[in-house]
């Protein structure tokens, strides 16, 4: 514990612990729309920012912030028009961001390999004040989007159509989820790295649903797993020295784990006890 006596260490866990509240808290939108990938396609385009930024000298967080949510956006307005299946909008989605992020990346300056590495599966000890601030910024939006919009967000999953007849805004409410989910994934990127932001999104909730029956608290619960495996991720992987993003993910998905043993012998348990058969009192009729 004496590593958090250092000041990088005691950023990485703020930013860790920032982003195991508000990506559950986004990802429960998320799986129950069955859209629990689209991080992952996100964070392809969330690359070709990283590009951008190595190429122009300007931050990498910044603009892969408004290339994300510039293609989340796209992505949204192409599935609404049913021009193009969800599927085959998010494979275009990946393709061309993991092309265009690793030219640009390569065109840069800086150290191409290394910078490349550190996007991808994060580096939270290379974040720097300025990036816990954009971090903070960011997280705290998302995380009171999905708070106060959370009736209105849990009828468009639930039924868009239904939504839709309610007289809810649901494109507004769409590309809400978009956006909110861009910049998840871009603030995320230095936490658990592009392509393991997702499990973060997805394992907390899927979790979380192993315990709880209601929204409101498998989302309570979601919230929980993922700020725990956040922050014993930063903690475990410093003492251990290993990368903080796949860290976390394995603590998550090790809390999968526990909770659905956990549910199978609760399930076992009762299948297992007799069900008591009580006798209705006698009924009394008054003269």
């Amino acid at each position: 514990m004496d590593l958090l006596t250092y000041p990088f260490m005691l950023r990485a866990l703020a930013g860790a612990l920032i982003i195991g509240l508000a990506a559950p808290a986004l990802g429960i939108y998320l799986v129950q729309r069955r859209l629990s990938l689209i991080g992952d396609g996100i964070g392809h385009v969330a690359l070709t920012g990283v590009g951008v930024g190595l190429l122009t000298h300007r931050s990498p967080v910044l603009t892969a912030v408004v290339v994300s949510v510039i293609g989340a956006v796209a992505v949204e307005l192409v599935r609404e028009r049913g021009r193009t299946s969800g599927d085959l909008a998010l494979a275009l989605l990946f393709y061309g961001g993991i092309a265009g992020g690793v030219v640009l990346v390569g065109l840069s300056d800086d150290a191409g390999n290394a910078s490349l590495m550190q996007y991808l599966f994060g580096s939270l000890i290379t974040t720097s004040p300025q990036d816990i601030a954009v971090i903070a910024g960011l997280g705290s939006a998302v995380l009171a989007a999905m708070l106060v919009f959370r009736p209105a967000l849990f009828a468009l999953c639930n039924d868009e159509e239904y939504a839709r007849v309610s007289g809810l805004p649901v494109r507004t409410l769409n590309l809400l989820l978009a956006v909110t989910t861009a910049v998840t994934v871009t603030i995320a990127m230095r936490t658990v790295g592009l392509l393991l932001v997702s499990a973060l999104m997805v394992v907390p909730v899927a979790a979380a649903q192993q315990l709880t029956r209601g929204f409101r608290s498998t989302m309570a619960v979601a919230m929980l797993i993922g700020v725990c495996a956040a922050g014993a991720g930063v903690v475990l992987s410093g003492e251990i020295d290993t990368a903080p993003g796949a860290t976390t993910v394995l603590l998550a998905l090790a809390a999968f784990l526990l909770t659905t043993a956990a549910s199978a012998l609760r399930h076992r348990r009762r299948r297992a006890t007799p069900a008591t058969h009580v006798e209705p009192p006698d009924v009394v009729l008054n003269a």
